[in-house]
This record gives structure tokens, sequence and C-alpha cells, in this order.
């Protein structure tokens, strides 16, 4: 049995002090009992956030910073053929311009039905379809709900991109600027989604879809986000990903994600350290904003048994340092 929990921390004296606030006994009651082992820690500017970079190291994957193939791995659980070429995730956004820079609205926020998602999907499939190079076949998108769309393209392998997770409530630029060191190819694919980014504001700018979204108070849809791009590779882990922490801290809403904090402790981590506690095979991955901790069920002896009865761990600290 394993459990991922994402966004279990933030870098705001926000989470740290509603993290010092909460209290939660069964995650508490499973750090005295499990063990901590894998580790990763970088910055909060990875293109792939830290529960991406734990499940794909789950997975067994090979890759770098922002070249998983999630959108692969999603559009095959969505019964798309994926084939052989490389796949990315559109997903259609709000791009809020303000006076200094631009962020990007959460999607769930657009409330967009299948209808209209469908109507904006083929407005921008011939800027995706009909784009070609003289030695590479063009795109193909595919549709599978309001916020998720598929494409496929050759320039979609080894494209580095960041996660929406990482840019939502964010300025955009910070994440579309690409690495200067990368190569001179990496660099022409990143400029190339810039311009369809460009192309798809002017074509969406005026739809008739958007007009009708503005005349009754929705977000109109004037941007996507690309990403998850690659080629799919087996997904091997059995993980359970819990996400109902995301929401509410994507939102900034503390009290919300307090409450979220307190239902996952008993509902979750509630089952999971009773099953530790039979000896049951249990792992535990708590990911951050800036990495991921892996604990896992050790063999221990009658005396460390004994002894876990008497020793306290505060959860915030720990949760606090991802």
């Amino acid at each position: 049995m394993h459990l991922l929990i994402p966004h279990v921390s933030a870098l705001s004296e926000a989470s740290a002090h509603t993290l010092r606030d909460l209290t939660l006994p069964n995650l508490a009651r499973l750090m005295t009992v499990l063990q901590a082992t894998t580790r990763d820690v970088d910055d909060e500017y990875t293109l792939s956030p830290p529960h991406e970079r734990a499940l794909a190291t789950a997975h067994g994957w090979h890759g770098a910073d922002g070249c998983w193939p999630w959108a692969a791995l999603q559009a095959r659980g969505d019964r798309v053929g994926i084939g052989k070429r490389p796949w990315g995730l559109l997903t259609p956004v709000h791009w809020h311009v303000g006076r200094e820079h631009i962020t990007l609205a959460d999607p769930s926020a657009l409330d967009l039905p299948a209808e209209e998602s469908r109507a904006l999907f083929d407005a921008v499939r011939p800027l995706f379809e009909d784009d070609t190079d003289d030695d590479q076949e063009g795109g193909s998108m595919t549709w599978a709900a309001p916020t998720r769309w598929y494409l496929a393209h050759d320039h979609l392998v080894d494209l580095p991109c960041a996660s929406i997770d990482r840019v939502i409530g964010r300025n955009v630029d910070l994440w579309l600027r690409g690495d200067p060191q990368a190569s001179a190819e990496q660099l022409a694919r990143v400029r190339w989604v810039r311009r369809l980014q460009n192309e798809v504001q002017m074509l969406l700018h005026q739809h008739p879809v958007n007009e009708a979204r503005e005349e009754r108070g929705a977000l109109p849809v004037n941007s996507f986000w690309l990403s998850g791009c690659g080629t799919a590779q087996a997904a091997r882990a059995q993980v359970t990903v819990d996400t109902r922490l995301r929401a509410p801290l994507l939102a900034e809403d503390w009290a919300g994600w307090a409450d979220a904090w307190r239902s996952l402790d008993a509902d979750a981590l509630g089952p999971l350290a009773a099953a530790a506690a039979r000896g049951e095979s249990v792992t535990l991955t708590l990911c951050g904003e800036r990495g991921w901790q892996r604990h896992d069920a050790m063999p221990r002896s009658i005396w460390q048994r004994l002894s876990d009865r008497f020793r306290t761990v505060e959860p915030h600290t720990l949760l606090s340092a991802l």
C-alpha cells in the first residue's frame, strides 16, 4: 500500500502557521513507525513539482525536469490511441492581464461546459494540425474532456514544460522563457509554443463562445497551457494519489486547506496507520513545494516498537521542510 500526498506545504507564513496549529494524530503516529528513506529536495522553480518527480521515480521513468510524459499516461487513461508519437496536454485556460504581469487562473474556475469546450477546440485545432515542417508531419489533436485536450506532435519530444500546478495564480512569463542553456533545437521548440499561444489568443479574442461567456460574467478562454510532454513510458507503480489538498492550497484558502488536512488524516492516514500497526507493507510519500520524502515500513525489533510509544513527532516540522 503506497499513498502519495501532494501539496502538503507551501512556502508562505500562512501555510506554516496553519500547519503549526493543526493536530494530525494519524500522521504523527505514522511518523513514529515508518522510516524515512528516499528524499528529493530542490527549489520551488523546478518545472516539475515534487509530487510529479516522486511519482515518476516510483514508476521508474527516465527523463528530466519538465519532461515527464504525463500527457501520454492521461491520454491512455482517456482511451486515446497514443501509438508511438510524443504527446502533450493542452489545457484551455484564462490568462489574466494585470498591470505588471500575466497570471493564469485555475482552469476549474472556468466552469467550462463540454459544448463550449468543443467549439473552442474545433476553432484552434487547424493551428496545430496544419503546422508542418518539411521533414515532419503535422500535429494530431484529440478532445477528451472540457479542460483536457491532447496534442500528438513530433516537436513534443524532450520539450521541457512547466506543470500547470506550478503556474496557477503566478506570472506565466516565469515559466515560458526556456532554459538559456538549452540546445538550439529545444529553444526553437519553445518559440514554436509561444507562437501558437499568440495565434490561439488572437483567434479566441472575439470568438462567439467567449463573447457569450463574458456577457454572462464567466471568464473567457483566451489561451492554453502545454504540459506533460513526451513519449509514453510504462507506469509500473501501484500508487494511490490523494489530491484533496491541491485546490485549497492553490487558492490560498488556508481554512479550507486545514479542513482538507483533517479529513485526509482521518480518512486516508488513519487506515494507513492501522495497516502499519498490523505489520503490513506500507509506504507514505509526502510532497511539498520544493521536495518530497518517502517513508517505508521496515522490520523493527520489540524494543524499537516499545520505544515508539514514548516517541513524539511534530508533523509540521517535517512538512514545512518540504
